[in-house]
């Protein structure tokens, strides 16, 4: 038991490119502590003149086990029952933060610790039972793309963004202080959430440099939500929250072995939230388990509609014209061990061949989806899935959204070093601060977005109209897609697996991206959970559970069932490299190796 006593202690001109499928999700997954350790994050932020002080905790060493894999059911029952303290669980993460992720190994997965987490967990202590939110006292870390009105900074990894603290709380934030949360700290990310380069490196930021992932430090943490899935991974929170445009909360989850919810788009509010487009961003969690991830899914839904994020009031592309459904009160309520049982679920297998490792495993989650007594209806196909994987239609409407709501949001903040709210102004800062913000790639997706026309009937750089490629979109991912494939079969979701096994990280040569299966959903706005689903070499696999828009109480069924029966998450041991004595010689499948098909390389936004 976790008790406060046993604790006390420049390339090819943009617009003449041809946009591959690895150029287009190019941009992330889309598309310390104390003392010493809290003034290293500091030190971070060169251009604020006054940084914010050290929060005035207490360090402890070593960092004690107890925390680990702790849950939020089990804080709240020993807040409840008087046997633990919020500032006792905020010391233990603090402490862990100065000495596996600032120092030690150095995940470097948070960029601030927040001054006021102390003031903050004090607070609580002294509030009395029942407590009145969902997430009283857990400690949760926020993307540096999510405002919060403090002394932190939100800067999306960039310094172009470090000054005076964002206005407003982003309403996300501002559900999660309602709900009891301690807001701990801003992790670090892929800068500009990987809408950037085409030859970025996830989880790199000009802020804080590269994000590593905790099963083996020179290994790649995948996606923009990097150091949200990577801290929670490390122990160095309870949940964290990250954003998805284009798989970047399940592609770290999968790389990071946590669940990851990415929600329909609106059914959070993204106000707030510095964006690359309207039309796909969502923000959602990284836990541990599903039930926490469930547990932050309640806290941050927006169940009425928010004046700052007009999608909290619509139906997201693929649904355009039906109404919002009633939400649940509480997606805790889905959460259920024999989840599985008479469902009837579509498998996915147009990504394989191209990772024979993360096959193995989606064979060995099939397997056990079918054993707990699900249907499958095996195989599935996308009919248009060369049309999704073109990225033409996807990629235009990133980029039109981006180069107009980027300037929207910057209108937003002031006292920051950028000469005007403008895309053009964000390409001139780089520029001149290119040894700190360009030392391994640079901006060719801001160039190639700044010479975008904001006429939505316009032929743009890459030969569609903004209107033409939301059209293209609905029909390829919804109505010849996803939609589809559950009513033509009767499913009531699909599963593939997320992504490949973690690489090196390789900030010459950028991603090493195999595969990713997000975009489908992505391009309409749908849900994915990624759960962990097994292990390779030493690190983690995930596999995704997917559906129609508001879905999520069913895909929170569905996986909370395959997370009962499979229990495949493994804490990361924060190894320098992986010892390569691995899992037992390679299994030929049941129906023959698959040869390896003409995949296109991927990356996640």
């Amino acid at each position: 038991m976790l008790t406060d006593e046993t604790q006390s202690n420049d390339p090819e001109t943009a617009t003449n490119r041809k946009v591959s499928r690895r150029d287009f999700l190019k941009y992330g997954a889309g598309v310390a502590a104390v003392a010493a350790g809290a003034s290293g994050l500091m030190e971070k932020i060169p251009y604020l003149p006054s940084q914010p002080t050290a929060p005035t905790l207490i360090p402890q060493s070593p960092p004690s086990p107890g925390i680990e894999e702790v849950t939020i059911a089990q804080l709240e029952a020993q807040y409840t029952a008087g046997t633990l303290t919020a500032t006792a669980v905020l010391n233990m993460y603090v402490n862990r933060i100065g000495a596996l992720d600032q120092s030690g190994p150095r995940l470097n997965s948070l960029l601030q610790v927040n001054p006021d987490a102390l003031t903050i967990a004090h607070q609580l202590d002294a509030q009395a039972t029942p407590f009145a939110g969902i997430l009283h006292g857990i400690p949760i870390l926020l993307k540096d793309n999510v405002d919060t009105h403090d002394q932190m900074q939100t800067a999306a990894g960039s310094i172009a963004l470090v000054g005076t603290p964002a206005l407003q709380d982003s309403t996300v934030a501002a559900h999660l202080r309602a709900a009891g949360a301690i807001i701990l700290g801003k992790t670090n990310l892929s800068e500009w959430a990987n809408f950037r380069s085409f030859f970025s490196s996830s989880g790199w930021s000009g802020r804080g440099g590269q994000c590593n992932n905790p099963y083996a430090i020179d290994r790649n943490p995948c996606g923009s939500s990097s150091g949200s899935g990577a801290a929670t991974s490390g122990n160095l929170t309870t949940v964290s929250i990250g954003t998805e445009t284009d798989g970047s909360i399940v592609c770290p989850a999968n790389a990071n072995g946590v669940v990851g919810i990415k929600p329909t788009v609106g059914l959070v509010s993204r106000a707030g939230v510095i964006p690359i487009s309207h039309t796909q961003d969502t923000v959602g969690p990284h836990a541990r388990t599903v039930a926490d991830a469930a547990t932050v899914l309640t806290a941050i839904v927006q169940r009425t509609p928010d004046p700052r994020d007009p999608a909290t009031s619509t139906s997201p592309l693929g649904k355009l014209g039906q109404p919002r459904p009633t939400l649940p009160a509480d997606y805790r309520a889905f959460l259920n061990p024999k989840g599985l049982k008479a469902a009837r679920i579509g498998v996915v297998r147009d990504f394989e061949g191209s990772s024979p490792h993360a096959d193995a495993i989606f064979d060995s989650a099939v397997t056990a989806i079918q054993n707990a007594g699900a249907t499958l209806v095996d195989p599935v196909s996308f009919p248009h899935l060369a049309d999704i994987n073109s990225g033409t239609a996807e990629f235009t409407v990133l980029l039109f959204d981006f180069k107009i709501d980027i300037a929207n949001y910057l209108k937003t903040r002031t006292g920051v070093p950028i000469a005007s709210p403008t895309l053009q102004a964000l390409i001139d800062f780089n520029n001149a601060h290119a040894d700190q913000e360009m030392p391994f790639f640079a901006q060719e997706i801001f160039d190639l977005a700044n010479t975008f026309s904001s006429d939505p009937n316009a032929t743009q750089p890459l030969g569609l109209s903004y209107n033409d490629s939301l059209a293209i979109d609905q029909k390829i991912g919804a109505t010849e897609g996803i939609d589809k494939l559950l009513n033509d079969n009767n499913l009531d979701a699909l599963i593939a697996g997320t992504d490949n096994p973690p690489w090196p990280t390789d900030l010459i040569n950028s991603d090493h991206f195999v595969f990713g299966t997000s975009s489908p959903a992505a391009i309409v706005g749908y849900p994915i959970i990624n759960v962990p689903a097994g292990m390779t070499f030493g690190v983690p696999v995930g596999i995704s559970f997917m559906s129609t828009a508001f879905s999520e109480s069913t895909l929170i069924k569905l996986a909370s069932g395959f997370e009962a029966v499979t229990q495949a998450r493994q804490k990361p041991q924060f190894l320098k490299t992986l010892p390569f004595s691995g899992p037992p010689p390679f299994r030929v499948r049941g129906r023959g190796l698959v040869p390896k098909r003409n995949v296109p390389l991927v990356s996640e936004l």
